[in-house]
């Protein structure tokens, strides 16, 4: 089976890329590794270039669990890249990073990540950056 983990430069994105790793290596699957840039932008912090793609996937091989990275371009929200991967991978689960929001701040703004907890297909992993 398929982990899908969506990774950012951040120490949320860390924590979602370990806490997928693991959850791999107990249950023996591969992961694919999405990093997608925000709204379809070509210049984005959150997106990781050729060496840090690869940097990704040989952490994943030094844990033992095969990976590969997907860098997806959206101009939808980030449901649809992975409901799209699911369908594409067969993925059992999608691992997440959450990150502190203030209750205004997800009034106003929303939330990738909460459409993606109450929407997906699969079971869905959330887990925060160590404080």
């Amino acid at each position: 089976m398929t982990l899908l983990i969506g990774y950012i430069p951040t120490p949320v994105g860390e924590a979602a890329l370990e806490a997928g790793l693991a959850e791999a290596v107990v249950h023996g699957e591969n992961v694919v590794i999405v990093n997608s840039s925000r709204r379809g932008a070509t210049v984005d912090a959150d997106l990781v270039d050729e060496q840090a793609g690869a940097a990704l996937v040989a952490r994943a091989a030094a844990a033992g669990v095969p990976a590969r990275l997907e860098q997806p371009t959206h101009g939808r929200d980030m449901l649809d890249v992975f409901e799209d991967l699911v369908a594409a991978t067969g993925a059992r689960a999608i691992v997440i990073g959450l990150r502190r929001r203030s209750p205004v701040g997800k009034l106003v703004l929303g939330s990738d990540a909460q459409r993606i907890l109450l929407e997906a297909s699969v079971p869905v992993l959330a887990v925060k950056a160590p404080a």
